[in-house]
């Protein structure tokens, strides 16, 4: 392996990723588009000789998340287990790349805090609540509207919009490529 010091342009990180782990946490509604920019930024990693991992919202919750319910509380315990594997996954010198609604501007400063000194990126992926609703691929909305669910985020559970996310998404005009290029962009220290 070379030393990442001796790469032709020391501004560039993706000339070594695999030696600089990042945590790139997706933030924003659900039908927003995270697991959707997720997969296609790994996908793009990946073409680079690059190893990330995706910790989504749904797959956690059928295993290490799956005693946890969808109350603020429970909420809460999702975001810090998740900022937890988060973390040892890039202590392993892994890309991660977490898809989660995180509702809360508190837990989502929590997981930068756990993060320590491995780059965080927090990014909102926004979409307005009515596009998220027409999109709605497991009729969540749809559901949550009838009183089927309850403390679903944008209906009857607050989200909190981030104040300075590192990047802003708008998933309503960008495509998953062009926002998934936008963190990759953001990753190679140049901004769009």
């Amino acid at each position: 392996m070379s030393d990442p010091s001796q790469t032709s342009n020391p501004n560039n990180l993706l000339d070594h990723l695999e030696y600089v782990p990042f945590i790139i946490w997706l933030t924003g509604l659900s039908g927003a588009g995270k697991s959707t920019v997720a997969s296609v930024l790994q996908r793009q990693l990946s073409s680079r000789g690059r190893r990330s991992y995706i910790l989504d919202g749904d797959i956690l919750r059928t295993g290490i998340n799956s005693d946890l319910g969808f109350s603020d509380a429970d909420r809460v315990e999702n975001i810090r287990r998740t900022a937890e594997i988060a973390r040892l996954l890039a202590d392993a010198g892994l890309i991660v790349i977490v898809a989660l609604i995180s509702p809360f501007r508190r837990e989502r400063a929590q997981a930068r805090a756990t993060a320590g000194r491995i780059p965080f990126l927090e990014v909102y992926v926004d979409a307005p609540l009515e596009h998220c609703e027409k999109r709605d691929p497991k009729g969540l909305y749809r559901r949550a509207r009838c009183g089927e669910i309850a403390h679903f985020t944008g209906i009857d559970s607050a989200y909190e919009t981030p104040e300075a996310p590192d990047i802003h998404l708008d998933t309503y005009a960008l495509t998953a490529d062009e926002a998934a290029g936008r963190i990759l962009s953001r990753i190679q220290g140049t901004e769009e």
